[in-house]
């Protein structure tokens, strides 16, 4: 649709069409990356062994501090926000997890 030369808007038409592309591709590039936790797939935890998941990280803390104190090597991850997962090597598991139902913090 050609706009007439004595239009007074002529002008906007440019920066118009400039805008409704930029929104456009905002809006995709906003779905195309969004983070969505059901579309990942589970971690793997590779050698290790989850001994146990808690709701708060200081009590992650703690456990690991006991596991340690028993000669237990362990680690911890933060999958998700108030989840910690305790991983410990498969030969510490069983005694890993023995301490882990033991512990009060959970």
């Amino acid at each position: 649709m050609p706009i007439g030369a004595g239009s007074d808007l002529h002008f906007l038409v440019g920066p118009s069409i400039a805008f409704l592309a930029l929104g456009l591709l905002i809006l995709f590039l906003r779905w195309a990356f969004a983070s969505d936790e059901r579309s990942h797939p589970p971690v793997d935890d590779g050698l290790l062994t989850r001994v146990a998941t808690l709701s708060r990280r200081e009590s992650a803390l703690a456990l690991r501090a006991v596991l340690s104190d028993a000669g237990i090597r362990s680690t911890i991850r933060f999958p998700a926000p108030h989840r910690a997962d305790v991983l410990v090597f498969p030969e510490d598991a069983e005694r890993a997890r023995r301490l882990a139902s033991s512990f009060p913090a959970n």
